[in-house]
């Protein structure tokens, strides 16, 4: 008698396998851990294998959990794309966008307006954290879409810009250049102190805050200088003068492997509401 492997099943074992632990896969799957941990055993009875050990505390495929994984994904993708061939095309369960604040502030709203429009059936799911976090949720399928930062070298880049030093420019008169930044990881706060070191100019940081609204306000108030883009920071007056030169930066975007023609058309969304804001500045 044939054995009928459930895909739901199925998908819950690849997102054990992607996800690293039951925990963060109960995340991805929406059920509880205690559920995911009774559905492998259900697996595992079906192929009358074991596909999982243990090394200590941690989770790890057996010989059979390897062997099986290729065709788990094969069975996922053949039953998705039945799934898309059949439908009208629309995506089933929100679409999972992540954006660094910079661009949550300057483009989402845009994004947003044009997206619903035209996927008035699509829901949406957006994450505004930092570039690496969100990196990290896209690598282990927790979005789908990521707008971040990164090196203007990333095959991913689709635009890049100037970093510039903003504030005061009275404030580069000071012995000890008042420095305000956002808090690790920040590629701008990177950019800024290895710059001054390299200068040999003396700073200390005055404002340090995990919020750009926050920084936004020290830097308007002339509590410190910082360095960002134009498009980003949407700040005035630029510092010219008296402060060493910064590097380029490139807004890099990203979109998950599981593709779907409606992540595709927000893929697209975003895409030209970047090259826009990089051709406008």
């Amino acid at each position: 008698m044939a054995v009928n492997i459930p895909t739901d099943v199925v998908r819950s074992f690849v997102a054990i396998v992607d996800a690293g632990s039951m925990l963060r896969a109960a995340d991805r799957v929406f059920v509880s851990q205690s559920a995911l941990s009774l559905q492998m055993k259900r697996l595992e009875e079906l192929l009358q294998v074991a596909l999982f050990r243990r090394e200590g505390r941690r989770l790890v495929l057996s010989v059979q959990g390897e062997r099986f994984l290729p065709h788990a994904r094969d069975l996922l993708a053949v039953n998705d794309r039945a799934l898309a061939a059949l439908g009208d095309g629309s995506l089933a369960g929100p679409a999972r966008i992540g954006f660094v604040q910079d661009f949550a502030e300057t483009l989402l709203s845009g994004v947003l307006s044009v997206f619903a429009s035209s996927n008035p059936d699509a829901s949406l799911d957006v994450r505004v954290a930092g570039s690496a976090e969100l990196l990290d949720l896209l690598a282990t399928d927790r979005l789908d879409i990521v707008l971040c930062i990164g090196e203007d070298t990333d095959k991913a880049a689709v635009a890049t810009a100037d970093m510039h030093w903003l504030g005061n420019p009275r404030l580069t008169s000071a012995a000890i250049l008042p420095l305000a930044v956002l808090q690790k990881p920040c590629r701008f706060r990177d950019a800024a102190i290895a710059a001054l070191e390299a200068a040999g100019r003396p700073y200390r940081i005055v404002l340090e805050t995990p919020s750009l609204s926050a920084l936004r306000a020290a830097v308007t108030g002339g509590i410190g200088i910082t360095c960002r883009t134009d498009a980003l920071m949407g700040l005035d007056p630029e510092i010219h003068d008296g402060l060493p030169a910064l590097p380029r930066v490139a807004y890099v975007l990203r979109i998950n492997d599981t593709r779907h023609p409606v992540l595709d058309r927000l893929h697209d969304v975003v895409l030209r509401s970047i090259v826009e804001s990089a051709s406008a500045d």
